[in-house]
């Protein structure tokens, strides 16, 4: 591990590398049950597609105008592998927000295109490699809360480092990079920027002091020598994708927080932290300076990380909330909707191969203008179960379901979704609910080991169900219809929107569902969201070399979805290098604000470190985009 340089490694890499599985044997009497692998294939297809004309007497008059042909207010532009943005005709973009970006006045100077950031004034401006964003309003003002996902240290910390810090100034410069950033953004008349100054604007970092609540808050297993109650965890780390509640606040996800705890001395290796990736050398050497990532010292501090938080952007006083009902996992996104009954529900995934979705759902009933306390601390914890007949349920998560304590099934719910024999799935990532119809999508992004390797808690990975083909590394969207259209039941039926492939390569399987063509082609879909006018966009994080399978592809891209016809078209291409991250529309619809992270060259200033950045989108004739 020492001979590697793990800061080049992507997050799945880091985990592969930390627990290599070895290739499972006995698959093939798995994937030949009731359905054969090609019996599946043509049905499930078929279903995924043919299904989609279903429920369009449900467009409304606007939308159905848009519907005519492949429904889309633009052309569909073609693929691009250069180091720009491209975006259809008759829309025009520009840079929001970038990393070094001050907030404040005091730290307009922290930005050297040559060193990067000053430590000092690191906490003072937008933070590196946006992910997951929302907007919110206060009577006339706008304020974007977007997350910051993790750090690119050869580009962030100086030259002299040579990629991992070397002090404690250097482990704080990279912990103020990430975490959140809530901004004050307004339209000067020369297009969004970030009001400077603002009250609302805020960093939230892996300092901020928070506060925890839920069944796991003040447990055993979240007490620590800094925090003996259990009840005050420091920061919030690896910040992907985010949600909005119904009362207005944000919610940031912990993803990959596995990758910031190492040890200097002994440890207990523990099942639950091989199920949960963590031990040895850290991504950053934080265990190095900061006791706190410390595991021969600070066993417990991984088990207060990997919480959906939850924030509010309207109150810069305000301390963020790490929710432990809602389980501990690799949080992609969090998507709020509720049920017939008033009660809230949550969606979730887990973002590592082979690991669940799951879905939270309160006790107590949202009122619009009411008390919201306990809503998102006290309720039930579900997985999902796909069968093969395209029929699910919700597995609820208990101790009479699971043989653990409320607590240990919250802390380690990996593994309480092992024991009710939940579905392993090929990566869920973000998670979209149709805005006016109870429907739900998530993006399965890809998985190399599907029908290979078990996932880390040794469960099996076989071929079927929503994730159809072996060593799948295109991915696909699985939706889901909840029983009497209502989020809260525990039984749904569910297909196939789209699978990703390249019919330029394949004629079989991995050249995609039949609503993928040579103009439209994709891989990886991370990144979702509605529009208010029913219409899915699709972000991708993805192979971008444009080589072997991948040839024709092309960049990471934005993609717009007709999901009552199945069209997909595609409405922007990022710079190479670049994974297109994070969507959130202005007050008045007529903006969107798309995040590009990791991007290549040195985009978008043309010279010095490439950086990562939140660009505007719109119309030139001044129409709705969102």
């Amino acid at each position: 591990m020492k001979n590697q340089d793990i800061t080049e490694l992507s997050w799945d890499e880091f985990d592969e590398m930390r627990d290599p599985r070895p290739e499972a044997n006995g698959f093939d009497a798995v994937v030949e049950r009731a359905v054969s692998r090609r019996g599946f294939l043509g049905g499930a297809l078929a279903f995924g597609s043919g299904a989609l004309a279903m429920g369009a007497g449900l467009l409304s008059s606007t939308t159905a105008s848009r519907a005519e042909g492949m429904g889309f207010a633009f052309n569909p532009i073609d693929i691009a592998t250069d180091h720009n943005i491209h975006v259809p005709e008759g829309y025009q973009w520009k840079v929001l927000a970038r990393w070094g970006d001050a907030l404040f006045s005091d730290a307009q100077d922290a930005y050297s295109p040559d060193t990067g950031v000053d430590v000092s004034k690191s906490d003072r401006v937008f933070g590196e490699n946006t992910d997951g964003m929302e907007l919110f309003t206060d009577g006339d003002k706008q304020i974007i809360t977007v997350n910051s996902e993790y750090v690119n240290p050869k580009i962030n910390l100086p030259a002299a480092s040579d990629g991992m810090p070397q002090n404690a100034d250097e482990v704080m410069l990279l912990k103020n990079m990430q975490g959140v950033t809530v901004m004050e953004v307004a339209d000067t008349g020369n297009g969004y920027e970030i009001v400077v100054d603002s009250p609302y604007n805020r960093r939230i970092t892996h300092e901020t002091v928070m506060t925890m609540d839920g069944p796991a808050a003040g447990s055993d297993l979240v007490k620590t020598n800094a925090d003996p109650e259990g009840m005050s965890p420091k920061g919030t780390m690896n910040n992907c994708g985010s949600g909005k509640t119904l009362w207005g606040t944000y919610l940031t996800c912990e993803e990959n927080f596995n990758g910031y705890f190492g040890a200097t001395g002994e440890y207990d290796v523990t099942d639950e932290f091989q199920r949960y990736g963590i031990g040895g050398e850290g991504r950053y050497a934080y265990e190095k300076f900061d006791p706190r990532y410390d595991l021969s010292k600070e066993p417990n501090e991984p088990h207060r990380h990997g919480w959906v938080t939850e924030i509010n952007p309207l109150d810069p006083n305000s301390t963020p909330i790490k929710h432990t009902a809602l389980g501990r996992f690799k949080h992609e996104n969090a998507e709020m909707v509720q049920a017939a009954d008033g009660r809230v529900v949550v969606y979730m995934g887990d973002d590592e191969r082979g690991e669940f979705i799951y879905k939270f759902v309160s006790n107590g009933v949202y009122v619009e203008g009411g008390s919201t306390e306990g809503l998102l601390s006290d309720g039930t914890l579900y997985v999902a179960k796909f069968n093969d007949d395209m029929s699910g349920e919700w597995l609820a998560l208990t101790p009479d379901t699971t043989g653990m304590s409320i607590e240990d099934i919250l802390v380690f719910s990996r593994m309480a979704g092992s024991k009710v024999g939940a579905t392993t799935m090929d990566r869920p990532e973000w998670i979209a609910a149709h805005p006016s119809k109870a429907e739900a999508y998530c993006a399965l992004t890809n998985n190399k080991n599907r029908g290979v390797k078990p996932n880390a808690g040794g469960d099996d990975t076989p071929v079927g169900g929503p994730n159809p083909r072996e060593s799948n590394n295109f991915g696909q969207i699985v939706r889901w219809m909840p029983a009497g259209a209502d989020h809260g039941a525990e039984a749904f039926t569910w297909d196939l929107y789209v699978m990703a492939g390249n019919p330029n390569v394949y004629d079989n399987a991995y050249a995609g569902s039949k609503n993928v063509t040579a103009g439209n082609m994709f891989n990886s879909p991370d990144g979702m969201a509605f529009s208010s006018d029913g219409y899915l966009w699709i972000q991708t994080d993805g192979d971008d070399s444009n080589e072997g399978e991948f040839e024709g592809q092309g960049n990471n891209q934005m993609l717009i979805g007709n999901t009552e016809t199945g069209d997909i078209g595609r409405f922007l291409t990022a710079p190479n290098g670049a994974e297109v991250t994070g969507l959130c529309w202005s007050a008045d619809k007529k903006v969107a604000f798309v995040g590009i992270q990791h991007p290549g060259g040195s985009w978008p200033d043309g010279a010095g470190k490439p950086r990562s950045s939140v660009i505007a989108v719109w119309r030139e004739d001044g129409a709705l985009i969102g």
